[in-house]
């Protein structure tokens, strides 16, 4: 099967042909450092939750605190929250230590429910419209 764009085929001079593209494999996100808009690194994305049935992307799962994995703590952070950042090589979310401190979070070994009104705690929390039907 061929690939073609409104413009005609891909060729050799377009975004694709040379790897640039707005996609990204889950691999890649994974470890990749979260930073605030000041540029301060305030952790990184352990894994990206995906809805099964719409695929979307619900939570990037960000590790924040502890020392080389004890003591850690995850924040479930809405994906539309988190912006990619080319010039840190990483996403980019604007919350203060205040607000952080007081997100919806879990320690490394509890139990997490991810149900729907968890869901909405933490798009309220984030004041995030939630991506699935109300």
């Amino acid at each position: 099967m061929s690939m073609s764009t409104s413009t005609g085929r891909i060729g050799a001079t377009s975004p694709a042909a040379h790897g640039r593209h707005d996609l990204i494999g889950s691999d890649r996100v994974e470890g990749s450092n979260v930073y605030r808009s000041d540029g301060k690194k305030i952790g990184e994305i352990e894994r990206v939750m995906i809805d099964k049935l719409s695929g979307q992307a619900a939570y990037a799962v960000m590790g924040f605190g502890g020392f080389l994995g004890m003591g850690e703590d995850h924040y479930p952070i809405p994906w539309q929250r988190l912006t990619y950042n080319e010039k840190l090589g990483g996403y980019e979310v604007n919350i203060t230590d205040e607000q952080l401190k007081n997100a919806p979070h879990y320690a490394t070994g509890e139990e997490w429910k991810w149900d729907t009104a968890q869901g909405r705690r933490i798009y309220d929390y984030y004041s995030v419209a939630p991506y699935w039907p109300m």
